[in-house]
């Protein structure tokens, strides 16, 4: 079956960067989209904002206005392992993160949006604390 395991995360102080993994198994195929997302106190699941997006068959991404700049998603296929590299960390950026994986569903042209994606697979999520 599918899984996708996280590790990383922690606290830092503002400014400073931490990297999420997430492994991923079970998947067949590359033609899945996996994302990056986070939920802050108070948030229902269905309010996890979406932050980076990659579509893996061909290492395409894609980033919310919040992290573009900061954040960078990127891929290790031959560890079947997905990266969220945070810099120049912000107080708003503390939030339980989780990775998604689902296979791409809608294509705008020859765009994948993966940002569209309805994930129903999750990982377990890892709490990011950043302190001023």
């Amino acid at each position: 079956q599918v899984q996708l395991v996280q590790s990383g995360g922690g606290s830092v102080q503002a400014g400073g960067s931490l990297r999420l993994s997430c492994a991923l198994s079970g998947i067949t195929t590359d033609s899945v989209c996996v994302g990056w997302f986070r939920q802050t106190p108070g948030k229902e699941r269905e309010e996890r904002e979406g932050v980076a997006f990659i579509y893996i068959a061909r290492g395409t991404t894609d980033y919310a206005d919040s992290v573009k700049g900061r954040f960078t998603i990127s891929q290790d296929n031959a560890k079947n392992t997905v990266y969220l590299q945070m810099n120049s960390l912000k107080l708003e950026d503390t939030a339980v993160y989780y990775c998604a994986a689902d296979g791409i569903r809608l294509w705008v042209g020859d765009t994948p949006r993966c940002d569209t994606t309805p994930f129903n697979f999750w990982g377990q999520g890892t709490q990011v604390t950043v302190s001023s």
